[in-house]
């Protein structure tokens, strides 16, 4: 059955109507929670086409097509169905594009019928609002293209049909005006391989005379029937098939969503390198992959291995609590010992002298730092603050090149006899003695080039 010839306007056929989405976002309530159906939809479908949106449940197919419908509002973007700006126009005048312009298949055939009404007053009740100038077929003529030409059939109401004759009258009532555009969610849901069959012929019979054909299915079979197909993954456009052939689609914002296979090979939050090549194509190198180069820089997260970067919640270098009448009291307990980093300056030979004393805490040794009690001549070993963190003294960058550095603990010192003046004994030394180094000049500090400990 064809309409071909049947309902022309001037030129022949059908006038198509084309379909433009510009960061379409729509928003609703769900149990107190704001949801995002759809997050920036960029879509065009032009004059005449047969689109079939596909995608997992609850990706947004069928709210995007309720929102081309006229049916839902987006809460942002651009909205044109034909000379209709969804966005800006009353509600009268989307009652009116239902009713001449575009025609509406929702899920769920009950939403489409009248239950009082045949399936052929159902077609007639809908041609009602078509204009008068408008060729239309007989109602008849409809429902015998979408399958349902049994006249016994067509003079029954909805309960007495069965679910897949009920979906093919509501089809047939969205066709009713010859619409410029057809919107059908999931026409093909209740129906067995033969009838879908039937309706997806149906479809393109329809397309050839002119109408824009928009439908939503979970089916692979039926979207191939269509001329172009376009995937819906979490709210927007994620590839678009034509003529058998898949591609990514890239959005405005640069956003590419790769295949799902790709994605087992990618997890989320993998880092890519993107590189143009001379033959037009782009290239993405997962981090990590040295043959394309190197990896991209990633400053280092500050831990207690960095000796000049402060670690949350520790503190600096402290001097120790000074003891009776002034002398150092013991020092901080020992903790973890990082390895410094070098500094590009010729190691000092042994007997040249011993390096500058330094008060713990002072980052300069001409600046021993004021208040603080000098370290005992001969000691200049770096100690551990709270948290393990240990800064290097400054002249020992001056003393070391490229070698690593074995930081070496002090021994304790022999417990010391009361002062005759005072009566008071000086606070025991806990530090050990320097182990036996290269450099006699520097105590405690041993230049090799071993692992620092």
């Amino acid at each position: 059955m064809s309409l071909t010839g049947t309902a022309a306007p001037p030129g022949g056929g059908t006038r198509g109507i084309g379909v433009v989405c510009r960061g379409v976002v729509h928003i609703y309530r769900l149990e107190g929670y704001d949801v995002v159906a759809l997050a920036g939809v960029d879509l065009d479908i032009s004059p005449g086409d047969s689109v079939a949106l596909l995608g997992p449940s609850g990706s947004g197919k069928s709210t995007l097509l309720a929102v081309l419908a006229g049916l839902l509002r987006p809460a942002a973007g651009r909205v044109e169905v034909g000379g209709y700006d969804l966005v800006k126009a009353t509600t009268a005048q989307l009652h009116r594009m239902r009713a001449t312009d575009v025609g509406v298949a929702l899920q769920g055939a009950s939403r489409n019928l009248l239950p009082y009404l045949s399936a052929e007053q159902n077609v007639r009740f809908a041609q009602d609002g078509a204009p008068q100038r408008r060729d239309l077929p007989s109602p008849r003529e409809i429902l015998a293209l979408v399958g349902l030409d049994t006249r016994a059939r067509t003079r029954l109401r909805p309960a007495e049909l069965t679910p897949g004759e009920r979906q093919r009258v509501a089809l047939a009532v969205a066709l009713a005006n010859r619409p410029g555009l057809l919107l059908a969610d999931e026409p093909t849901s209740q129906l067995d391989r033969s009838a879908r069959d039937e309706v997806v012929a149906a479809l393109e019979e329809v397309r050839r005379t002119g109408t824009t054909v928009v439908i939503v299915t979970h089916d692979p079979e039926v979207g191939a029937g269509m001329r172009r197909t376009v995937t819906i993954r979490d709210g927007r456009v994620g590839s678009e098939g034509r003529l058998g052939e898949e591609y990514s689609v890239v959005g405005r914002d640069g956003a590419v969503h790769l295949p799902p296979e790709i994605l087992q090979m990618l997890a989320p939050g993998t880092l890519l390198r993107v590189h143009a090549q001379a033959d037009g194509t782009v290239l993405l190198v997962p981090a990590g992959d040295r043959a394309h180069g190197p990896d991209p820089q990633v400053p280092p997260v500050p831990g207690p291995a960095d000796p000049q970067v402060p670690v949350p919640g520790s503190v600096g270098p402290q001097p120790p609590a000074p003891g009776p009448a002034g002398r150092p009291g013991p020092a901080p307990a020992s903790g973890p010992e990082p390895r410094p980093s070098p500094a590009p300056h010729p190691r000092v030979p042994a007997g040249q002298g011993t390096p500058p004393q330094v008060r713990p805490g002072s980052r300069d040794p001409a600046d021993p730092g004021a208040g603080a009690p000098a370290a005992p001549a001969g000691d200049a070993g770096a100690r551990p603050a709270a948290g393990g963190r240990v800064r290097r003294p400054q002249h020992l960058g001056e003393m070391l090149a490229s070698d690593a550095v074995t930081l070496q603990p002090s021994t304790p010192a022999p417990t010391a006899t009361p002062d005759a003046a005072t009566g008071y004994a000086p606070a025991p030394d806990t530090r050990r003695e320097p182990a036996p180094a290269a450099d006699p000049g520097a105590a405690g500090v041993r230049p090799d080039r071993e692992e620092a400990r």
